[in-house]
């Protein structure tokens, strides 16, 4: 499996007791959606490598506690500790309208209602409190504020990410 093919799920944070189990934080929009996993691939120097799920039990914050199989000690674990975690693609549904996956539009020209094309997005800063887009103009970045109603369009055929800004914004940055 190429990391091309596959989309970042999170990473491995911590140990959680001495039989093996781990804490993944689960770098996701909706970490429930992913309580019922089987299978992962955890990234051990640049291959991305197989690991069957024997349990996982959903905590707060977005952590996960997993046990894997073949992982059944503290020194095991230890070797997946801080690794990033991935799955595959196309297991997840299409989604339509204007409605995406964080790592479907890095890389989209963002063109801004009034501004027009204003950069490229790097990424999509996903926190609780304010989640932000990051575009790219040159070697400025511009965050705008990811809220309902920001994103107007998703153009995946011209890879373009439709957003209005919040008046004065792109302004503030470009001058």
């Amino acid at each position: 499996m190429n990391k091309a093919d596959c989309f970042h799920l999170g990473y491995i944070a911590k140990l959680h007791g001495f039989k093996g189990e781990v804490s993944l934080f689960l770098d996701v929009t909706n970490p429930e959606d992913y309580a019922s996993l089987d299978a992962l691939f955890i990234d051990l120097n640049d291959q991305l490598t197989p690991f069957f799920i024997t349990s996982i039990k959903p905590k707060n914050k977005g952590f996960a506690q997993i046990s894997l199989e073949g992982v059944n000690d503290e020194n095991a674990a230890k070797k997946i500790l801080r690794k990033d975690v991935y799955l595959p693609a196309e297991i997840l549904p299409e989604l339509e309208g204007v409605h995406f996956y964080d790592h479907e539009v890095v890389g989209f020209k963002v063109i801004e209602a009034k501004h027009g094309d204003i950069g490229i997005l790097e990424q999509v800063v996903d926190l609780k409190t304010n989640p932000l887009l990051m575009v790219m103009n040159g070697s400025v970045e511009i965050l705008i504020p990811f809220r309902e109603g920001s994103v107007t369009k998703v153009d995946r055929e011209n890879k373009e990410l439709h957003v209005i800004a919040p008046e004065g914004l792109v302004e503030l940055y470009l001058g």
